[in-house]
Parts: structure tokens; C-alpha cells; sequence
């Protein structure tokens, strides 16, 4: 293999224009590969459709580098296109048509319709209140988004190094490899106002300005894809979908501050993103675009894939470089901070992935464009897992500044079955509880802080009326007393007390003292804990017991809940019906339902947290509510 100059890199991203511009002057069908769509067999969509077409003598191409005659096409595996509600998805270009809820008995109709006679099949497109939607991009879950990070998901091929090199990829590393010093691109990622979307939003040019100051023999970059958050899948779908824009974002991270050794830390329970990592990087080191002497410029690079354990706590940055290190993922005392001594007590630039995914962008555009979108606290956008008691779930990105309301109807279509909202859990496990007074709450950093909570990595988990919040708080204590490493004493006994005085709420058998308790050490744990997890663990508590108390003392005063004990059902799966056949398992986002091949399965209604995916991935109608 030929040695990777600037001047063969242009040659490269030209015939990759020139492969990418020819392919849209034919059909090009787009599957999407995204975890949910493949979870509802889209894969199986794709297969039949190479098949399909090549036993009608339509010449198939899977990549851009491949050259077919005018009656060809091609076929993609792209990126998640971020609407899992009504996967699998199909994409045809350049008759700019998406269909929906697709699966292998539409293909030949797909096929003899819309690829060889050019016609639109109705039943296949979105349709919201009796009107059919052609375009994606004129669906409302999409219309009202603004997507950077997201841009190319789910229209391009996740898999192929060509597609995203004509799509201007690695051109930003170019420009910092040549035309940027190490100061200049520190100082434009700080001009942009780029803050770490991890969920603390710290300045990233801060961070990186530290590193690139420091004096050592050996510096890392870091991308922190630990996603532990219940209902949080933002940096599965970047990783899945434009793997290629985060290693670049690390590249120029190397570049800015000295680093040549980077590490990509991904929770074991993403196996497809690691996948398509793994390719990505490979497929990075055999263009030369990784490894030594990147483009002839003297800068050397090269990557490195970790799987996390499935620990929430690793989602800690001194936690994670731990972790990576091969010792157990606990926190440690700061100062020293990651920049100063991360991975290997060495200078370490550590941010996530959505973080790094936004880098590229701003270096092309530059720190000006990036500042216009959005507030000028917290200027770009801002990717959300949107879930729960909405119409609309999903992967979607909005300027940051963009109110709930705007997420919650405009996009997410509203509340489930005509309900009323009640709340919405933002940041997870260590967010906060958001109630209708704060609908028009703009989404940034400094807005959620004043108000008790905090946009943490982008999990959104909408609520009706029928919700008890005593027991959202009790899930979310759950969780997190579950996940404590234990290393300190506030974070590993606290939230057990926590968790204790909970369920005794829970179960009609708890006094108004325990109220006070509650707020008493939640106090105590906030302030006196090691890390940002064991300082946040009691927001949900502590914000519900601000907005919705008198549920609390329903349950401890009239040793009655509505919610719990009246109109709350729990879903549950019926022996007679259920065949073992497992789907309803592979899709449940909160791992709440267990059971062996073709043995009646169950669901934990304790972690249950009633989203319908098992509802409608069961064939045989064997769950519902009782």
C-alpha cells in the first residue's frame, strides 16, 4: 500500500466526489442498519432485496467504489434515521421517498413499483392525521429539527469510508494538519463554544487548551461512549451511523493538543457500534488516514477500542481511564484532573462522543457558524433519546435553546393516547424532574441548572397523567443504589437508605418523617459524595418531592395512591398466548422482560416502564395491560 500524501488524499476525496455523484444519477436504496430497525428485521429487508434484485438481472452495487450500468442500483446499509417508531425504514433516492414499517412481504412490490416503474406506494409512506408524507424531511418528527452531528444518518452508508470522504470527511483534519497551528484550533474549538455533551458542559476548548499546554512524554485522547443512562441511545446512534465523524473529531484532537494515542471506551451492551468502529478504524488505517506519518505530515495517530463492563459509574471520567487501565472502574479524588494526569497518569483530553462528532463541522464552518446555533451560554445543538408516554420515540437533534414543548408536541407528536402531560425526566438517573410550568424552559445548560436540573448525556423520558412520580423516583433510586461503585460512604449507604425509605412509601407504610429524611440525605449525599454521579444521584428525588409532594403524602398520609393502587395497570404477558419466541425481550429498552427459548417469558413490572415496544413486537397478542 502507497503511502498517503496531501496531494493523494485530494485524488482519494475526488474519486470518491465523482463515485458518489455518479450514484445519484441512478436509484439508490437506502435500509437503515440503526439497532432498532435491524432489532425489527431490517437486515432481513436488505438481504431480500439483493436478492430479489439480482435474480431480476438489476445490477446491484453495496458500494460507492462500484461502478454499475444506468439500469443498476444501489443498495445501503445507512446510519439510524432517528424515527425508531416506524422502523424498518427504507430510503429511495432520488425519488426522495421513505417508507415505513417495512418487512420482507413489501420488497417485491418495492421492487416492481417504485424501482422499476418509478411509482409512490401510499400504504408504505408515513401518514399522520389522514396525509401521506413523500419526503423525510417534511415529516414533522423531522421537519423541526436542525441536524449537525445527525446530518448524514440514516442517508448514507455507516460502513463505507468513501461515502463519508465525499461528503468533505477528513477534510477538516487536512486543514488542521496544514493550515492550523495547535494554539489555533484550541482556540477555535474555544471560539465556537463547544461544551462537553457528556452531560457536565464544560468548555471543550478549556480542556483542550490544558492538555495542549502540558509538558510530557506521551498525551491520549479519550471518547467516552459508556451511554448508561436508562433510555439513553444518542451516542449508539452516532457511533452506529457516522463512526468516521467521531475519529475524525479525535484526530484533530491529537493534532490540537500533542496526543498520539487514542482510545474509544464503548459500553459491551452496544456490540453493533463496536462493529462499525472496528471497520471504520480499519478501513481509517488502510487509507492512511491512521497510523504514522498521516498524510506525509509527521503526525502519527493511531486507535485503540475498549468495551466497557456495563458499569453506570465507568461514565465517570477517572472511573473510565481506570477502567481502561484494566483496574476497577471507581472515581478518585480530584485535583489531579484528567487533563493534567488522565489515562496512565499522563495529559488526557476526554470527552464524548457526541462532543467529538461536532469538531469536524466546526472546523470546516467554523467557530462563528457553530455560535449562531443556539444560545450564546451553549451555543450548537444537542442530540435527545426521546421516550416514555409520547407519540413520536426516537433519536432527535434541536438547537440547543429549543423549549420542551417544541420536543415534546412539534416533534414528538405529543402524549400518548390523548393524555395530559405531567412530567418529563431529563439527564437521567442524575437529572432532574420537569413539570408543565416549565414547558417553555429553554434546553441549555444554564437554563435546566437554575431550575434544579441538568441535561446529563440527552434522555428524555416523557410521562402522563397516570404516572406516580414517588415511583419514577423510586426506578431511578433503584438504578443508581444498584450502580454505586461504593467506594464512598455517602453514595454506597446513603442511596441504599434512600432506597429503603422508598419502597416503604411505595407500599402505604411510610410517615411525613421520612419525607424530611429524605431531603435530609439527599443533602448530605449531594455535598458529600466523590464524583458528579454520587453528587446528582438524589436529583430525581429531590425534584420530585419539589413539584409533586402531595403524591408523597397520599402514599404516607391516606396510605393510598391513584396511580399505584387504582388506574396504574402493569403490562404482563399471557402463558396462553406467548410461544417463547423472545422478540418482545429484544426489544424492550429496559432489559425488564426474561425468559428461555420458547418457555413463556415475564415481565419485571418493577423496571417496566411501560413504552409498548414489547406490545408491538409480540405476533401473537400474548401482552396487555391488566
Amino acid at each position: 500500500m502507497s503511502v498517503l500524501t496531501r496531494k493523494s488524499f485530494h485524488i482519494l476525496q475526488r474519486r470518491a466526489k465523482a463515485a458518489l455523484a455518479q450514484s445519484r444519477n441512478g436509484i439508490t436504496v437506502l435500509v437503515c442498519a440503526g439497532t432498532g430497525c435491524i432489532a425489527n428485521g431490517s437486515m432481513k429487508v436488505y438481504e431480500y432485496l439483493k436478492e430479489a434484485c439480482e435474480k431480476k438481472g438489476i445490477e446491484v452495487a453495496v458500494e460507492l467504489k462500484q461502478e454499475i450500468g444506468p439500469d443498476g442500483i444501489h443498495l445501503k446499509k445507512s446510519g439510524c434515521h432517528g424515527f425508531c417508531e416506524i422502523g424498518p425504514l427504507v430510503s429511495i433516492e432520488p425519488m426522495d421517498v421513505l417508507y415505513t414499517h417495512v418487512h420482507v412481504e413489501d420488497c417485491d412490490e418495492i421492487i416492481e413499483k417504485t424501482i422499476l416503474g418509478g411509482e409512490v406506494i401510499d400504504r408504505l409512506l408515513y401518514h399522520k392525521d389522514g396525509k401521506p408524507y413523500q419526503r423525510r424531511d417534511d415529516i414533522p418528527f423531522y421537519k423541526n429539527q436542525y441536524r449537525v452531528v445527525l446530518k448524514n444518518s440514516g442517508k448514507s452508508d455507516a460502513e463505507d469510508l468513501m461515502e463519508y470522504l465525499a461528503n468533505d470527511g477528513y477534510s477538516a483534519l487536512e486543514d488542521c494538519l496544514f493550515e492550523m497551528t495547535d494554539k489555533e484550533i484550541c482556540q477555535t474549538i474555544t471560539d465556537s463554544g463547544l461544551r462537553g455533551r457528556g452531560g457536565g458542559g464544560f468548555p471543550a476548548g478549556r480542556k483542550w487548551h490544558s492538555v495542549r499546554r502540558n509538558v510530557a512524554d506521551q498525551k491520549y485522547v479519550v471518547c467516552n461512549g459508556d451511554e448508561g443512562d436508562p433510555g439513553a441511545f444518542m451516542d449508539q446512534g452516532v457511533m452506529e451511523g457516522n463512526p468516521h465523524s467521531v475519529i475524525e473529531g479525535m484526530l484533530i484532537a491529537g493534532v490540537a493538543t500533542g496526543a498520539t494515542e487514542g482510545y474509544i471506551y464503548v459500553r459491551a451492551e452496544y456490540p453493533l457500534a463496536v462493529t462499525r468502529l472496528r471497520i471504520a478504524i480499519q478501513k481509517a488505517e488502510d487509507a492512511g488516514l491512521l497510523g504514522d506519518n498521516i498524510m506525509g505530515s509527521g503526525f502519527n495517530f493511531h486507535m485503540h477500542i475498549n468495551r466497557g463492563a456495563g458499569a453506570f459509574v465507568c461514565g465517570e471520567g477517572s472511573a473510565l481511564t481506570a477502567s481502561i487501565e484494566g483496574k476497577r472502574g471507581m472515581p478518585r479524588v480530584k485535583p489531579p484532573r484528567t487533563v493534567d494526569q488522565g489515562l496512565w497518569a499522563s495529559p488526557t483530553v476526554l470527552n464524548n462522543v457526541e462532543t467529538f462528532a461536532n469538531v469536524p463541522q466546526i472546523i470546516l464552518n467554523g467557530a462563528d457558524w457553530y455560535r449562531a446555533i443556539g444560545p450564546g451560554n451553549s451555543p450548537g445543538t444537542k442530540t435527545f433519546a426521546l421516550s416514555g408516554n409520547v407519540v413520536n420515540t426516537g433519536l432527535v437533534e434541536v438547537p440547543m435553546g429549543t423549549t420542551l414543548r417544541k420536543v415534546i408536541y412539534d416533534i414528538g407528536g405529543g402524549i400518548k393516547d390523548g393524555k395530559k402531560f405531567k412530567a418529563v425526566q431529563i439527564g437521567g438517573p442524575s437529572g432532574g424532574c420537569l413539570t408543565e410550568e416549565h414547558l417553555d424552559l429553554p434546553l441549555d445548560f444554564d437554563s435546566l441548572k437554575k431550575v434544579g436540573a441538568m441535561i446529563g448525556s440527552g434522555g428524555l423520558v416523557v410521562m402522563d397523567e397516570d404516572t406516580c412520580m414517588v415511583e419514577v423516583a423510586r426506578f431511578f433510586m433503584n438504578f443508581t443504589q444498584k450502580e454505586s461503585c461504593g467506594k464512598c460512604v455517602p453514595c454506597r449507604e446513603g442511596t441504599r437508605r434512600m432506597l429503603e425509605i422508598l419502597n416503604r412509601i411505595i407500599e402505604n407504610k411510610g410517615s411525613e418523617e421520612d419525607l424530611d429524611l429524605l431531603e435530609e440525605l439527599s443533602n448530605t449525599i449531594s455535598e458529600a459524595s466523590l464524583c458528579g454521579l454520587g453528587q446528582s444521584a438524589c436529583k430525581p428525588v429531590r425534584s420530585t418531592l419539589k413539584y409533586f409532594r402531595n403524591e408523597y403524602l397520599a402514599h404516607v398520609r391516606d396510605k393510598y395512591c391513584p396511580h399505584c393502587n387504582g388506574k396504574k395497570k402493569v403490562l404482563q404477558i399471557s402463558a396462553e398466548k406467548c410461544k417463547g419466541c423472545g422478540k418482545c425481550r429484544k426489544q424492550c429498552p429496559m432489559e425488564a422482560i426474561t425468559g428461555e427459548p420458547r418457555k413463556t417469558h415475564v415481565i419485571n413490572s418493577e423496571i417496566c416502564i411501560k413504552c409498548g415496544a414489547c406490545v408491538k413486537a409480540c405476533p401473537f397478542g400474548a401482552i396487555g395491560e391488566e
